[in-house]
């Protein structure tokens, strides 16, 4: 069910699916996508008696700032401060928490700060959290070249880019980085509806400016920027998910995230997929959910 609701600064947009008093599991889309990723991963739990909360991140589908003073920000606290608001309006004291790519960021962010809400994490790519202060470290040229898109929205260039050729552009970042996932006009323009936005751009272009440390931040999120600063390690049981054909976080970065997870641990290469998990591997995905609970 699509429903609405006052959490933090924003109104969020969600939809709402299994019995309300299931056991609650929240899952989080990424740049570029949105909540139509999990359309097939989401009965999958409902059928096992969870309750699934599916929102629209800040500057995607239906979700609204409460007001024109706040800043659009894009940086990775908010993420995590959403999620947190989120749960808080929703009367949830703890959930399985699943995501990937920006979704992914916002849920380790909340397993890291705020654990005791965290029942269990599943994430894409594994450990998420940004390390801004070695943001301008320059890496291989190989991964380099694959993040040309975050160069191109440094600059104004990239900004009009984006506005006046998001679909182009989010439509050809589905196809680089899931390269086998033969998705089609239908399936593509159902999650494209969610890039209209108002602040769609304004927040995309913010969180790809800050997480270089090229623009400020939010002031009354600087606290939490600076405890991630510090990588904080993950304590709650996690299942880290990654594909093997991954066209932008090849599967073996994630192989040295161990150190960060401190709980029970589990990685899970998933042959053949790429970025986008759950709309490429549902069933893997429910069954990394499930196996949390």
């Amino acid at each position: 069910m699509l429903k609405q609701l006052q959490a933090g600064v924003l109104d969020v947009g969600y939809h709402d699916s299994g019995p309300a008093n299931g056991k609650p599991v929240i899952l989080l889309h990424g740049f570029p996508y949105d909540v139509h990723a999990y359309d097939e991963v989401t009965p999958l739990l409902a059928s096992q008696g969870c309750r699934v909360v599916t929102p629209w991140l800040r500057g995607y589908g239906s979700t609204r700032f409460l007001s024109d003073t706040t800043p659009r920000s894009g940086q990775q606290a908010t993420l995590g401060h959403d999620l947190i608001a989120l749960m808080d309006a929703l009367k949830i004291s703890d959930a399985v928490l699943a995501g990937y790519d920006w979704g992914g960021r916002a849920a380790c962010i909340a397993a890291a700060l705020w654990p005791e809400r965290v029942r269990a994490l599943v994430s894409g790519c594994g450990y998420n959290i940004q390390d801004i202060p070695a943001a301008s470290e320059p890496i291989c040229p190989e991964a380099e070249h694959k993040l040309w898109y975050q160069y191109y929205f440094h600059g104004e260039r990239g900004r009009l880019g984006l506005q006046r050729n998001r679909h182009a552009l989010c439509r050809l970042l589905w196809q680089l980085w899931s390269p086998t996932w033969r998705f089609n006009d239908a399936t593509y323009q159902r999650s494209a509806a969610a890039f209209e936005n108002p602040d769609f751009v304004a927040v995309v272009i913010h969180s790809y400016r800050h997480r270089f440390g090229l623009v400020p931040g939010d002031p009354a999120l600087e606290a939490s920027e600076l405890r991630l600063a510090e990588k904080p390690k993950i304590s709650v049981p996690t299942v880290v998910l990654h594909g093997d054909a991954d066209g932008v976080m090849p599967a073996a970065s994630s192989e040295v995230h161990r150190g960060f997870f401190l709980g029970p641990y589990e990685r899970r290469v998933i042959t053949g997929a790429g970025h986008n998990l759950p709309q490429e591997a549902p069933q893997q995905f429910a069954e990394a959910v499930l196996s949390l609970l």
